[in-house]
């Protein structure tokens, strides 16, 4: 399985447009400064800049590939993402590393669970979200090669299903059941998929439906859903307000469509700092937590 950095290096060596740029943030690139030399630049505590040198370098006909923290990539240089990349429409790609809860032993500071209502808000900013290394690996040509700017969720978790072939905008979709809709993204992808395991043992028929892309979003799956299924569930780990839930409820409106939807996200609170397997338990993101909701959910629905 190839990695992150092995895949963007030999992108890189093919194509000398493509620059590596880090805000002193080096986990999924440490042997990209040896590598490529000039190619590499570290701007230090600095995301501002570095999106600043970004914007000059796109416009000088280069492919910047920028990598932070989510939370101070999103954040602290919103403003010069919005102003220098967005407006311009210019080809720099955003990384975001340890996005929502794979921050999990940090404090609110630390926390990117607004990221992708900013980043979808921003002027032509596309908005990716791998399930893991493996999907990363393969979406990264596509979002290389794309003239628009681009935001990705770093994830370099182990792959627990067989992915299809990626493009921009086209979700990927497990079974073909008529009771439930399980709707996500992102590493979140393994403990929904668990939750699809237990729902189906207990006679539920469900459909998994993985948003890799969040914008350009797959209308053409999210309309199927609504229409095929007794119950959408969106599970996030983002905020409420502004991220998957806000992309469906949108994406449907603009159909015309309602549908009966339940949002499992984090509602105007930040997320209880614990190592990984902790916050979800205690956040309500495992498979058997999420499988325990919506079997209530359908419960209650059933009982109306």
């Amino acid at each position: 399985m190839k990695t992150y950095e092995e895949t963007l290096y030999e992108l890189a060596l093919a194509d000398e447009r493509i620059v590596v740029l880090t805000a002193e943030n080096r986990a999924a690139i440490r042997g990209m400064p040896e590598k490529l030399g000039a190619r590499f630049i570290d701007v230090g505590i600095a995301e501002q800049t570095m999106i600043g040198a970004a914007a000059g370098l796109a416009l000088a006909g280069r492919i910047p590939v920028c990598h932070s923290l989510a939370t101070f990539l999103t954040l602290r240089a919103f403003e010069f993402v919005r102003t220098d990349v967005g407006i311009a429409r210019l080809p720099v790609k955003l990384v975001g590393g340890v996005p929502g809860f794979l921050s999990d032993g940090n404090g609110p500071t630390h926390q990117a669970i607004e990221d992708i209502s900013l980043m979808r808000g921003v002027p032509n900013m596309q908005v990716f979200c791998p399930a893991d290394q493996v999907e990363l690996v393969d979406m990264l040509p596509a979002i290389l090669k794309s003239p628009d700017p681009a935001y990705v969720r770093y994830n370099a978790s182990k792959p627990i299903v067989e992915h299809a072939p990626f493009s921009i905008g086209q979700a990927e979709i497990f079974g073909d059941g008529t009771d439930v809709a399980l709707l996500t993204f992102g590493f979140l992808l393994e403990h929904v998929e668990r939750a699809a395991e237990l729902l189906e043992a207990r006679g539920v028929g469900v459909r998994l439906v993985n948003l890799r892309t969040l914008k350009p979003i797959d209308e053409r799956a999210v309309v199927r859903a609504a229409r095929d299924v007794r119950l959408l569930v969106t599970i996030e780990d983002h905020f409420r307000t502004g991220g998957l839930y806000s992309i469906v409820a949108e994406t449907l409106l603009a159909q015309r469509l309602t549908a009966k939807t339940l949002p499992i996200a984090l509602e105007e609170r930040w997320f209880r700092p614990a190592t990984l397997p902790r916050v979800l338990e205690h956040e309500g993101f495992t498979g058997e937590k999420l499988a325990a909701r919506v079997l209530w959910a359908l419960e209650e629905q059933a009982r109306r």
